[in-house]
């Protein structure tokens, strides 16, 4: 019997700092079919997705750069960031 080798860590790149980070240390961010931006804690929601580290620094760079525009193909309206804020926030302070 084989022993199976070293299980492969999904890698995925920060829209904000540009760090390869693992997945699971990361937030991710989409766009629903119907155009919608949200945050997907679970990292299994439809749509295209982009990823960010957890913290508001990162998501301020994503903003400056249009990083998560990039990504997510579509332009995002300043109420969207704010509210992706807050989100990352509380999902900071759980």
């Amino acid at each position: 019997m084989k022993l199976a080798a070293g299980k492969k860590i999904p890698m995925r790149k920060c829209t904000g700092c540009g760090e390869m980070k693992h997945k699971k240390e990361m937030i991710r961010v989409i766009r629903t079919a119907e155009g919608e931006i949200l945050l997907d804690a679970t990292g299994k929601k439809n749509g295209r997705g982009a990823y960010l580290c957890f913290s508001r620094e990162c998501l301020e760079k994503a903003v400056k750069s249009r990083g998560l525009e990039r990504s997510l193909k579509t332009p995002i309206p300043p109420q969207v960031y704010d509210s992706l804020m807050k989100e990352l926030e509380q999902i900071g302070t759980e």
